[in-house]
């Protein structure tokens, strides 16, 4: 068995057997079952069950409980159907998704019973002195840049996350938030009328339509799909340009702000594990909180979160919890005490990711974090850059398949990346050709 991110669950809340009900867990962005999560599965069943089997009697009845903040959420509807065509199993996604969505409003009440959550603030981070035996002519000296690495690198160690500002400048973060809309739309043409490539383009259940992290491609142009109509391939992007080779280039060449804190963090050895467009609409609702992956004693991934516009409270930022990346704090979580559970999210230091354009969230995948609601009547499309590189030191499977067109699972390092972006900053028009498209 396999179970993806808490965010994006797709388990039947069902009534015993529970076998039945482990069985049909649908998976994507999936992350191995070990024992624990096994059990935290069944005891979800038991503690959404009672909540689950009147979700289509009482649709209404979450929305009526919550906070005005949390009021947008009315607009998804997991009304019952009494039509004879209606499938169990759309009726049991309603039911669950009614569950979860319960859940992850009783969360949102109790990150703010003791304490308001904040706003996460960029870090104030003074390179430290060079060190003992380091001066002008000696080659063992650091260069800025790498000393500030070092120092970021301790603190997303120590809270398991940091906010980094202009990391993208705003004219290429225009571009590429454009660009991303644009790749949406002709993916969305593709699988529509494909339904079977959708795993090879969306790293979630294409369902949900309001919420969904969509591959990227690194061909000049972007992807090169069938039109109907006409049968001849076509694309948005301008093929002169490069759009995404330009953003990278800016974030992942060797003089790319966030280059050296990732070879901080796992070396250029490390693998690119995760390539991909977020993209969040008005409707969307808010996540159950969840780690990406099993806990394990070392980091196997950071992710960045890149922000391509501002990020406002209404368009539903992540929320971080900081510190919530150690054994002890996944051991609460994943524990299956609900009360111990609960008291943990009350005393949790949440903070929200509302990001000026071109700012960036770099985080431990361990790290529990929840996507909020974008707001219904005054939110607006959110569309984040995300990418990871793996640890590799940690070897084996993480848990955690990460979202990345299928031609490029294990193909690339950030030495091969930043290699690349350097020869495309030198004039090589299109530096990632040898890996392909990225589709199999």
């Amino acid at each position: 068995f396999s179970q993806p991110k808490a965010d994006r669950i797709l388990v039947p809340v069902l009534a015993p057997p529970f076998l039945q009900v482990l069985s049909s867990i649908h998976i994507h962005r999936s992350f191995s079952i070990t024992m624990p999560n096994v059990f935290r599965t069944i005891f979800l069943l038991l503690a959404l069950s009672s909540t689950a089997t009147d979700a289509f009697t009482h649709s209404g009845a979450a929305t009526r409980r919550t906070t005005t903040r949390t009021r947008q959420h009315s607009q998804y509807t997991f009304a019952s159907s009494t039509s004879l065509h209606s499938s169990a199993s759309e009726l049991l996604y309603r039911d669950q998704q009614e569950a979860m969505l319960r859940r992850a409003l009783h969360e949102e009440e109790l990150l703010s019973e003791k304490k308001k959550p904040k706003e996460l603030l960029a870090a104030k981070i003074k390179a430290g002195p060079l060190k003992s035996g380091t001066g002008f002519g000696n080659k063992g000296a650091m260069d800025p840049s790498a000393r500030l690495a070092e120092e970021q690198a301790k603190i997303i160690k120590r809270d398991g996350l940091i906010r980094i500002n202009n990391v993208l400048s705003p004219e290429v973060s225009d571009r590429l938030r454009k660009y991303l809309l644009d790749q949406q739309t002709l993916v969305e043409k593709e699988t529509e009328s494909n339904p079977g490539t959708s795993k090879m383009y969306y790293g979630v259940e294409q369902a949900r339509s309001n919420r969904a992290d969509m591959h990227l491609s690194l061909s000049k142009g972007g992807l090169k799909l069938t039109d109907d109509g006409t049968g001849e391939t076509t694309t948005k992007a301008d093929d002169d340009e490069h759009v995404l080779a330009d953003a990278l280039q800016e974030l992942l060449s060797s003089d790319g702000p966030p280059q050296p804190l990732y070879e901080a963090l796992v070396s250029k050895e490390g693998e690119f594990y995760e390539l991909a467009g977020i993209i969040t609409k008005p409707g969307s609702y808010r996540q159950m909180i969840h780690p990406d992956l099993p806990f394990q004693d070392k980091a196997p991934l950071y992710v960045i979160f890149l922000a391509l516009q501002d990020v406002t409270e209404k368009m539903g930022p992540t929320s971080f919890l900081l510190k919530s990346h150690g054994k002890k704090a996944i051991d609460i979580f994943d524990g299956g005490d609900m009360e111990a559970k609960d008291d943990q999210l009350r005393k949790a230091d949440c903070r929200f990711a509302t990001l000026d354009k071109g700012a960036a969230v770099l985080f431990d995948a361990r790290v529990l974090h929840c996507g909020g609601a974008n707001d219904i009547d005054s939110g607006s499309a959110r569309v984040m850059l995300n990418f990871s590189f793996r640890n590799p030191k940690v070897q084996g499977d993480i848990g955690y398949k990460g979202s990345i067109m299928p031609g490029y699972v294990g193909a690339m390092t950030l030495g091969d990346v930043s290699d690349a972006l350097d020869r495309y900053k030198e004039g090589e028009e299109d530096p990632f050709a040898s890996y392909g498209d990225g589709t199999i």
